[in-house]
């Protein structure tokens, strides 16, 4: 077996200007926030089907139905800790994160920061194995239209016992 797997994870949600914007685990100043039965933070969901993919364990919805009281209006911190867990309980450890962020407002480089010290912080991972990078739609399609939010990860993990 290979001691080294790579995951992708995506997530979408409307925004909306009842809610507020939580991405990477940071709540970021914004005049409309992702609508979802979790806080919606598209990042973290995004890096835990990548975790999840890359382990082979499934996917967010299998672990974190949006269908269980248990998950409404939780902090994806908790979800990407959670994750973390059942990763390491099968022997892997991330080698690394790289993640992009696809919204029209805000601007996001301000956050990355604590974006990365957040998600370090939960993941115990340092930060310099994490990259988070954002982009607009160039105002095209319902992101362009302010009308939702996108994120991609992409995740490394390598194996914690011999193979």
């Amino acid at each position: 077996m290979i001691p080294y797997r790579i995951g992708f994870g995506f997530d979408v949600h409307q925004l909306s200007e009842s809610r507020e914007l939580w991405l990477g685990g940071v709540q970021i100043p914004a005049l409309k926030g992702a609508v979802g039965h979790s806080d919606a933070d598209v990042l973290l969901h995004a890096i835990c089907d990548a975790i999840l993919g890359a382990a082979n364990l499934g996917d967010i919805g299998k672990h974190f139905p949006d269908t269980s009281a248990e998950f409404k209006n939780i902090d994806s911190k908790i979800l990407l800790k959670r994750t973390c867990d059942l990763m390491r309980t099968h022997h892997w450890e991330i080698g690394n994160i790289d993640s992009t962020l696809c919204l029209e407002k805000p601007k996001i480089l301000p956050f990355v920061p604590a974006m990365k010290e957040a998600i370090s912080t939960v993941a115990h991972i340092e930060t310099s194995v994490i990259s988070i990078k954002a982009t607009t739609n160039e105002k095209m399609g319902f992101i362009g239209r302010e009308e939702g939010v996108t994120a991609y990860a992409v995740v490394m993990l390598y194996s914690t016992v011999p193979l």
